[in-house]
């Protein structure tokens, strides 16, 4: 296995850049990490688990990239307002923010209790905002920036996450009101939405959850489930300079899934897309039910 993550962009593109990372110790949030430290920026991971997030800035640190870490709630105000500005005065800017952080629990909406009910929608909904809002106050503002949201594959409902999707479908609007009220400052807001990708997340369901859904990349047109990398390359190209007529927007990861094609014709396994995955330290999934999805 590589020491170091295998991006598809250019060394040196993110050279001085700062990007603060929410939810950066694992999963996605960690890829992204890795691939934007690769690239030459200077990452600020956050996060509420220590543990996990000095990890993350050991393994970026071992393969020659600069991490710092935060602790960071996303649902407290005086929290995130402490955190963000204490990093703009530390790296005199906050250039890139990608607001990964969130999280959600499998549940029928009819037994969903209102406190759950508000517990997801604080996080992933609120959260992205006082995040984003703390970085337009204390850096953004004056220097401009880019900031990518977090979404799901909310398109055509989500059966047993009517909480997640709820909320993420708040972050879309959000997004896109962002883009217009702040690109006077130069700033882009963009989404992006994964499918369903193989992170170090999806095996923490239920596992008649996890088997339905390993079952889902063969009626795929694609043929099989994301990686890590191909939602991380999406991020690290909405935060470039690349993108920078691009705001608004929402870029779907999902091999075609949304389109829900399957019932009129099979998408087998032998269909498969090429795939890409340059993360030196992706998950390992031998024993689960994604081993050879």
């Amino acid at each position: 296995m590589a020491d170091r993550f295998d991006s598809i962009f250019r060394s040196g593109l993110f050279d001085g850049s700062v990007v603060l990372v929410t939810g950066g110790g694992t999963g996605i949030g960690r890829c992204t990490a890795h691939e934007l430290a690769a690239l030459g920026a200077n990452v600020v991971i956050g996060g509420r688990r220590r543990e996990v997030l000095d990890g993350t800035a050991e393994e970026i640190g071992r393969a020659g990239g600069k991490c710092d870490v935060v602790e960071l709630d996303i649902r407290n105000q005086e929290m995130v307002d402490s955190v963000v500005a204490a990093v703009a005065s530390k790296h005199g800017r906050i250039d890139g923010l990608f607001n990964n952080a969130g999280g959600q629990f499998f549940a029928l909406a009819e037994d969903l209790s209102p406190n759950a009910w508000r517990s997801v929608v604080d996080l992933n909904l609120n959260g992205t905002f006082l995040v984003s809002a703390a970085v337009y106050r204390h850096s953004m503002a004056e220097h401009g920036g880019a900031i990518v949201n977090m979404l799901a594959d909310i398109w055509t409902g989500y059966p047993g996450m009517a909480h997640m999707s709820a909320a993420r479908a708040g972050i879309e609007n959000l997004s896109m009101t962002l883009s217009l009220e702040w690109a006077r400052k130069s700033i882009r807001v963009n989404c992006v939405a994964p499918g369903t990708v193989m992170s170090s997340g999806i095996v923490t369901y239920p596992e008649e959850v996890q088997k339905r859904t390993a079952a889902e990349g063969s009626i795929n047109p694609s043929g099989r489930l994301g990686t890590e990398s191909e939602v991380s390359a999406a991020v690290v190209f909405l935060l470039s300079p690349a993108a920078a007529y691009i705001t608004g927007e929402t870029l779907k990861i999902d091999g075609g899934a949304r389109f829900q094609k399957g019932r009129f014709i099979q998408f087998k396994a032998h269909n498969r897309t090429a795939r890409f995955d340059g993360f030196h330290l992706r998950p390992d999934f031998r024993g689960t039910p994604f081993e050879d999805v």
